[in-house]
């Protein structure tokens, strides 16, 4: 096992790849590799290219021939799988929910009903300021038996891990901080 190790923390450069980032803008951001100067990939939540703008930097790597290692971290939404108590033998990551409140609704009734016909756990992330809006969404349209999960701000110390049916949720009212958050459902 190789491991480098920084004594000087200054000689690190930082670049920021986000939502906004252009994929013309990849060549000058990933300069250093091309100049022999390794690279890494960290993601403030979740995982750097699942649901998140870095999978650009890793399309561009094979692109260019260029070796991408995956490295071995949390993972909040395998995390929250884990603390859930829903299935974690068969379950789907759909990333983002559609953002307009009809389309989010017929959403959730197509993977509930996808849920209860393949026994099998649906996994969704948001931006933090939507949190609350998907959450009420979700216990609005889902049905009472049903399952829901809700993890914030995993391995933090204002870690918050709820999992309970869906009627249990109706009977008081949440609010779910703008904080990195993973919502499961198994119907």
């Amino acid at each position: 096992m190789m491991m480098k190790v920084f004594e000087n923390l200054d000689i690190l450069q930082f670049g920021v790849l986000n939502k906004d980032t252009a994929e013309g803008e990849l060549p000058e951001l990933m300069r250093p590799l091309f100049e022999g100067i390794d690279m890494g990939m960290v993601s403030e939540a979740g995982c750097p290219g699942v649901a998140d703008p870095g999978v650009i930097a890793v399309h561009y790597a094979h692109q260019k021939k260029i070796r991408v290692v995956p490295l071995v971290g949390p993972s909040s939404i395998l995390l929250a799988l884990m603390a859930s108590g829903l299935s974690g033998q068969h379950f789907a990551f759909h990333g983002y929910l559609p953002v307009d409140e009809k389309e989010m609704a017929q959403s959730i009734k197509e993977f509930e009903h996808e849920s209860r016909l393949k026994k099998q756990t649906q996994v969704f992330i948001e931006t933090p300021y939507r949190n609350t809006k998907l959450l009420q969404n979700l216990i609005l349209h889902l049905q009472p038996d049903t399952r829901l999960c809700v993890a914030v701000d995993l391995t933090s110390p204002s870690e918050r891990i709820i999992s309970k049916p869906v009627r249990d949720w109706r009977r008081e009212s949440v609010e779910i901080p703008k904080s990195p958050a993973i919502f499961l459902f198994l119907a």
